[in-house]
């Protein structure tokens, strides 16, 4: 049986740093109020010039390089993300070309804050139908080019980031199941306003969100995900050494931690640094525990999102 492991991980943040006291300076806000309700103590933004796919393609280098591969050897690339570079061609078509990968295929994956859980997924079923050897995974944005600056109950959330990992098939397992979800139903407790397509609003989009209800959801949702992910395996909470959650808002890691019965220490929290990165914070997140050593080879680890749409997602695996 064909199996997939992730052989290298990469991250990428851009230069701007933007601390809550900037924020502060700027919308009714303080460093206490954003710390005490989200976590987050400042966020990176892209600069004026930088691309979605500028992100994607410095995380893709670095993953590549841990994964000891070349870009010949990828015959998949998938990018997670919510703001693409163009309308089309597929962000991930662009960085195909800045690697100079040519003829495999390559498509983004849109599930917002679930994107990278999606887009690991689907390379997944990929390689273990034989289809693919080896693939790259994004989570890529710039959720700063939608955000609302003046709205203080979404400004002070979202980041941009990118992280990567590349995976390929192997014979012992690595992946060992994944859980997507989706409810349009809830579309417009948290959405971006407007598309392409929708000529009665202003284009762009911007981020609207009713905080509260989408706490609550997250909450619910995410708990019972838990329990249907590890019930997939017989395996008791103690069974999983990491929980590598979406980074959007430390009470609700909080809450699937407790879930799991998993102390803080062995969750990767890193939304405080960079806010939520929507698509790219998962992989950001891993590869910043892979690389600091805190997850080694054999571990167990535990993926899981929850986004607009609302999407949610897991991916069990071990390292």
């Amino acid at each position: 049986m064909t199996y997939t492991r992730i052989l290298g991980t990469g991250g990428y943040l851009p230069d701007r740093v933007v601390t809550n006291a900037e924020l502060a300076r700027t919308v009714d806000t303080s460093d206490e109020w954003i710390v005490s309700r989200t976590g987050i103590r400042e966020r990176r933004l892209a600069g004026d010039r930088e691309t979605t796919c500028d992100l994607a393609e410095q995380a893709a280098r670095v993953a590549l390089e841990a994964a000891g591969c070349q870009a010949s050897d990828i015959d998949l690339v998938i990018v997670a993300t919510t703001t693409p570079d163009r309308v089309f061609p597929a962000t991930a078509c662009l960085l195909q070309d800045r690697l100079g990968i040519h003829g495999p295929p390559a498509f983004d994956v849109q599930a917002v804050c679930t994107g990278f859980i999606y887009a690991l997924s689907i390379a997944d079923k990929f390689i273990r139908a034989g289809s693919c050897r080896r693939a790259l995974v994004v989570g890529a944005e710039t959720m700063s080019r939608i955000v609302d600056w003046s709205d203080r109950s979404t400004c002070v959330l979202f980041g941009d980031g990118a992280g990567a990992v590349v995976v390929g098939a192997a014979d012992e397992p690595g992946i060992l199941s994944t859980h997507l979800h989706a409810d349009g139903a809830y579309k417009d407790l948290l959405t971006a306003n407007t598309g392409v397509s929708d000529v009665r609003a202003a284009w762009p989009g911007r981020i609207t969100m009713r905080g509260n209800e989408v706490f609550r959801m997250a909450v619910t949702t995410l708990d019972a995900l838990v329990g249907e992910t590890l019930a997939a395996h017989g395996l008791a909470q103690g069974d999983v050494r990491w929980l590598v959650p979406h980074q959007a808002n430390t009470r609700i890691i909080a809450a699937t931690a407790k879930r799991l019965g998993l102390p803080m220490e062995q969750v990767v929290v890193t939304v405080d640094r960079h806010g939520n990165t929507s698509g790219a914070s998962i992989p950001l997140a891993f590869d910043t525990a892979v690389r600091d050593g805190r997850i080694r080879r054999g571990d167990v680890v535990l993926m899981e999102g929850f986004g607009g749409g609302f999407t949610w997602g897991s991916v069990l695996l071990t390292f």
